[in-house]
């Protein structure tokens, strides 16, 4: 039987092409709603490329690493300029399918809540720790591309499709995996949990309970 196993080169290489997968993703839903606010070409590129690196920058400053990796390696600030040019190009286009901005929103959140929550377990966290910095990286460049387009951030109300919850739950997956399956094979299976549940709270399957005080909306 051939043997399938990886050289940690080939494993570092599979982890930062999900990660630049997270980088495109997560430039396109920014430049996507730049262009429905119908910011100019240099607006959709600075919040393309912000909502890009911010989850990737707030991942490097909690788990250590600085300077954050888009200044230590251009590849990924060239990858956040190329998905918010293709957010440009096609914005009108795209924005006629009402998800598009949710899956690619939903494949940044994934991505990025399952590396923070890698990179926190290389410097030794435990498992909230783990959960904490996964969620945080992985809705941070959410946040900013909200604040910055004059949105309450999703994070804050969207209970009805889990959010933070399914961030929290793809870190908490990798730090579950990570000794038995590997890094690689713990972030695939972290994003793929991230994926489902905010699939299945799209359907109202999953929601979170919201307290409501007598004489509130």
């Amino acid at each position: 039987m051939p043997d399938l196993s990886l050289s940690p080169a080939e494993w570092q290489r599979g982890l930062q092409l999900v990660d630049l997968l997270g980088i495109l993703a997560f430039s396109m839903s920014g430049a996507l709603l730049a262009v429905r606010k119908r910011f100019d070409l240099f607006g959709v590129l600075v919040l393309g490329c912000v909502t890009a690196v911010g989850g990737g920058a707030i991942r490097d400053s909690l788990t250590g690493q600085t300077p954050p990796l888009f200044l230590r390696d251009e590849t990924y600030l060239w990858t956040a300029l190329l998905g918010a040019a293709l957010g440009f190009a096609f914005g009108e286009r795209l924005a006629r399918f009402e998800r598009t901005l949710s899956l690619f929103d939903s494949v940044g959140l994934a991505v990025f809540a399952t590396s923070g929550a890698l990179g926190a377990i290389k410097i030794g966290l435990g498992p909230l720790g783990v959960v904490f910095a996964g969620m945080l990286s992985g809705v941070g460049g959410g946040i900013i591309r909200d604040l910055i387009a004059n949105e309450v951030p999703e994070v804050m109300y969207r209970r009805e499709q889990l959010y933070a919850t399914a961030a929290a739950g793809g870190a908490l997956t990798v730090w579950l995996l990570h000794a038995s399956l590997g890094p690689f094979r713990a972030q695939l299976s972290g994003v793929a949990l991230v994926l489902l549940l905010r699939w299945v709270s799209r359907h109202n399957w999953v929601r979170l309970p919201v307290r409501r005080l007598p004489g509130s909306d």
